[in-house]
């Protein structure tokens, strides 16, 4: 959730910021500032509730001017959408501005505290609470000192000003900071919440994510949990709470311009869909093992022996990878023979369940930020438990704090409904199912046809996509419906689940995902002439079964949309709408009848006006619980 950007260096902050708040759009927001440090060394802030066009209107009308800044797009946790509650919060009497992102969870005390000492608060925000808590204590520092705020005083009194306020805060944050009278300086902090720094020549960048530093910079430091940086435009200085300094580990941004423009798609969405086949391909690339008829993996960071003992396997996300870790289950319980079970990491987090010696958990995200799924593994690892990571974005605190893991190499996924990274996910995970398979019981024969699947799979994909126009003539008859049921059998429940997800979320059409079967324990009550059913029914040993419950909706007047293999007929008789994919083995067939899903809400929500890359109420990094 929500955004930061900061630059120290020689050119002019507020444009470069406001470009970089564009590039984190994807976050999810309702309200952006910024504040500029003036050439005199005056905090200058303007922020706006709404879209970022509102912010960007208003400066290009009354333009700041400084060479060092900081932005910040806002989703609200602590009091609504207003210019009021916006980023950037002062402190002291304008001594500071402060941007954060997370929760401090313990704000109520802190601003009465604050408010006793007679500081007066303009917003409902916590973040408030951090910009007088950092100016209580730099005054602290300055009356301690015998320092003249207004000549300014040496930076260590502003590190020392922010470390003791990060001392009396609970909860998570990363935050930038920015003080009057110091143009040349900023300090940044993380807990929980991801903060990384572009590295320039004469000038440094700050940001929630690596995409505002893309074309800027090939060169970030990924700040870790409980690290401060003392930021200009000629040096970074890192300090960690327990090692003190520490010397900043400087890696090569892997983006390029095109992963974060649209490329002349009209939404990062469907971009995002025609991207599949190539996420695909480099999720595959150098994984399969041909001549042991395996997959390998160099960073599990788990020695064959101890892969061997694995009893058990324990899959945790949240929303989109909560459903790829059910098709990984069906997966791995069936080409592995090991029992897996799929946890929310909402509630696993706060479950005390049983887990065996030899349990294996997989915390399973595209941003490696989500803050359930990244307690979950944390909790895990607390009881002495093996944990690894299916993530997208290296540096993250879920692929740095994993004992190992697998990278989706998917590239950027900007649209906030995640595509891409599900069939990435889930190519990962058929590739583990035959990982552990080899291991135990699979027939090097087996191995050897999996192998083949999986090669086939980009240009299923790309076979799959064809079915674009055959979509969006299905959606305009749609459109209009206030309610859809999806329905599959076994491997393809996942995908009605996940195909149901992404209509709510862009759409804002209420869907349910159901296995067909259970539909008539229940939801077949919702069925009559205005509730479309969207049906995965491709050949499959339930196929008979799914057909069946075809039957009983048309029998109660209900609207078929089935997407169905390209040599089938049986099904297609019995639907409305017919969607047809190329026909693939069992196992992977959720990752290409997702595909004509994905397209279906998009189409959708585009015919009802919704923004699709940014639909109301939601974030694309889940940062706060």
């Amino acid at each position: 959730m929500c955004g930061i950007v900061g630059y120290v260096g020689h050119r002019q902050a507020a444009e470069i910021l406001v470009e970089g708040l564009r590039r984190l759009e994807y976050r999810g927001y309702d309200s952006s500032g910024v504040a500029v440090l003036s050439p005199e060394g005056e905090l200058k802030i303007v922020k706006k509730a709404g879209r970022l066009d509102l912010l960007a209107e208003s400066l290009k009308a009354s333009p700041l001017a400084g060479t060092i800044g900081i932005g910040h797009t806002r989703w609200a946790t602590h009091g609504p959408a207003t210019d009021e509650n916006a980023h950037p919060h002062v402190g002291g009497s304008d001594l500071l501005a402060v941007v954060h992102n997370g929760v401090i969870d313990n704000f109520r005390p802190l601003r009465e505290r604050l408010e006793a000492e007679g500081r007066c608060f303009l917003s409902a925000t916590d973040t408030e609470v951090i910009a007088h808590l950092i100016a209580s204590h730099l005054e602290q520092q300055i009356l301690a000192r015998a320092y003249d705020v207004k000549n300014g005083e040496p930076r260590e009194v502003l590190v020392a000003a922010v470390r003791g306020a990060l001392a009396e805060l609970h909860g998570t944050l990363g935050l930038a900071v920015l003080f009057r009278g110091h143009p040349d300086v900023i300090i940044a902090a993380r807990r929980g919440s991801p903060l990384v720094i572009g590295v320039g020549d004469g000038e440094h960048f700050l940001a929630s994510d690596p995409s505002p530093l893309v074309g800027r910079t090939e060169q970030i430091v990924y700040l870790a949990d409980h690290e401060l940086a003392v930021i200009t435009a000629q040096s970074l200085r890192v300090i960690h709470r327990d090692q003190g300094h520490v010397s900043p580990r400087v890696d090569k941004l892997e983006i390029d311009h095109d992963d974060v423009e649209l490329c002349g798609y009209p939404h990062y969405m469907l971009k995002e869909i025609h991207e599949q086949p190539e996420a695909i391909e480099n999720a595959l690339r150098g994984r399969l093992d041909v001549d042991a008829a395996t997959a390998r993996f160099g960073g599990l960071n788990l020695t064959p022996p101890q892969l061997k003992r694995i009893n058990r396997v324990i899959m945790t996300g949240c929303g989109t990878s909560w459903h790829a870790g059910l098709a990984g289950e069906y997966m791995i319980e069936e080409l592995a023979r090991l029992p897996v079970e799929v946890e929310y990491a909402s509630e696993l987090r706060y479950r005390n369940p049983p887990l065996g010696s030899n349990s294996l958990l997989f915390a399973i995200t595209q941003s490696g930020e989500t803050a359930d799924t990244l307690a979950a593994m944390r909790e895990t690892q607390r009881k002495g438990h093996s944990a690894l990571a299916i993530c997208n974005v290296v540096g993250s605190s879920i692929a740095k704090e994993a004992h190992g893991g697998i990278y989706l190499h998917a590239g950027p996924e900007i649209g906030v409904a995640s595509t891409k990274a599900f069939t990435s996910q889930c190519t990962v995970l058929a590739m583990l199912a035959l990982f552990f398979g080899r291991m135990h019981h699979l027939s090097y024969e087996a191995g050897t046809r999996i192998i083949g699947e999986l090669k086939e799979l980009p240009d299923k994909v790309r076979q799959t996509l064809s079915c674009h126009e055959a979509v969006r003539r299905i959606a305009a008859k749609y459109c209009q419906c206030t309610n859809f049921l999806y329905l599959g059998r076994q491997y393809n429940f996942p995908a009605a689940l996940e195909g149901a997800l992404k209509l709510k979320e862009i759409s804002y059409i209420h869907a349910e995902g159901y296995p067909a079967a259970e539909m008539k324990h229940g939801p077949i009550a919702l069925v009559d002439e205005h509730t479309p059913s969207v049906f995965l029914v491709p050949q499959s040993y339930v196929f008979d079964k799914v057909l069946a419950n075809m039957e009983e909706i048309k029998a109660r007047g209900g609207p078929i949309i089935a997407v169905v293999d390209s040599e089938d007929s049986r099904a297609a008789e019995l639907a409305d709408d017919v969607i047809h994919v190329p026909p693939v083995a069992e196992f992977l067939q959720p990752i290409v009848n997702v595909v004509p899903l994905q397209l279906l809400a998009y189409h959708i929500a585009v015919l009802r006006g919704c923004d699709v890359d940014k639909p109301r109420n939601l974030a694309k990094s889940v940062t706060v619980e």
